[in-house]
């Protein structure tokens, strides 16, 4: 097929699961006119170099990831929002090659109305890291350890959110307090969760 890229075919190759859910999605995806690239681990769907969609797979399902899927206006009522704290993509998931089929026309209009979000220039409106419930074991951190509230302020607003996220996440507060505990030099040091 015409826009296969050779960087990808080792994912499906590879796959233990979900072969024909994903040749079906690639095949649709590609009809659809945009350019099949390899990132963050699978394949990914640009127009003019932007993100638009990409697969993946799970135990229980596979899916399309809308990159935008926030913005799309979902006349059909399938996006899913992964977990709360996903604030732009949106998944349309499968369980067989069945669905897929069936649902064609409707991904094909998904596909269709994403790259027109791209081509408007349209951008998702984060929420912004003070939009977030912060822990109040990171609250009273920030108001007792000298410099931790300019360090943390510092952050870029990304790896903000991802620190409260991963500060909140913990039921005991023993366990919040732990990883605060832990990553306070990183965050000193303007240093992200994961850098």
């Amino acid at each position: 097929m015409n826009g296969m890229n050779p960087k990808v075919d080792f994912f499906f190759r590879e796959a233990r699961q979900w072969q024909e859910e994903y040749k079906k999605l690639r095949m649709i995806i590609l009809d659809c006119g945009l350019t099949e690239e390899y990132k963050w681990m699978h394949p990914c769907y640009t127009f003019q170099e932007s993100n638009i969609v990409l697969i993946h797979g799970f135990k229980e399902y596979c899916a399309i990831l809308f990159i935008k899927g926030a913005l799309l206006k979902d006349a059909n009522g399938v996006l899913i929002q992964q977990t709360e704290n996903v604030q732009a993509a949106r998944q349309i998931r499968f369980t067989n090659v069945r669905e897929i089929i069936e649902m064609e026309p409707v991904l094909k209009d998904y596909i269709h109305e994403a790259v027109e979000v791209e081509k408007a220039g349209l951008k998702v409106n984060y929420k912004k890291p003070a939009e977030f419930s912060m822990p109040d074991e990171l609250i009273n951190s920030l108001e007792e350890v000298p410099g931790l509230q300019d360090a943390f302020d510092a952050l870029t607003p990304g790896r903000q959110r991802a620190y409260i996220l991963y500060f909140s996440a913990p039921k005991q507060s023993k366990t919040r307090e732990s990883r605060i505990e832990k990553y306070m030099p990183q965050i000193l040091n303007g240093k992200g969760l994961n850098d």
